[in-house]
């Protein structure tokens, strides 16, 4: 009979540290999961916040393209202004001064 006992007991203990395994495992896996959202939660924020940081900076970059661009145009138009006025002044000398110029750059690419 006492061995009917001590089985019973050991089932009884068994039992009790399996239902108490059960638990732990089940608490292990809320906060695993917790975590998880957690992490989660911050990787959306940090994210967010980057894309945020990269939007500012692409629009930083666009409005420097901008003012780059209408400086070169507004350089351009200045030469191309000045470039007449000095054909129309000194018509011989421009006519001369492009003959040089593309008889250099002619013997420059001829090589």
């Amino acid at each position: 009979m006492s061995d009917t006992n001590t089985d019973s007991a050991a089932q009884s203990k068994f039992a009790s540290g399996k239902e108490h395994a059960k638990q732990a495992a089940d608490e292990l896996r809320a906060a695993a999961r917790e975590k998880i959202d957690e992490l989660r939660h911050t990787a959306e924020q940090k994210a967010g916040e980057l894309r945020t940081a990269a939007e500012t900076r692409v629009g930083e970059f666009r409005e420097r393209a901008g003012t780059a661009w209408g400086q070169a145009r507004t350089r351009a138009g200045s030469l191309r202004e000045d470039s007449e006025a000095y054909v129309r002044e000194r018509p011989v000398q421009a006519v001369l001064a492009a003959f040089g110029i593309g008889l250099f750059l002619g013997l420059l690419i001829r090589r």
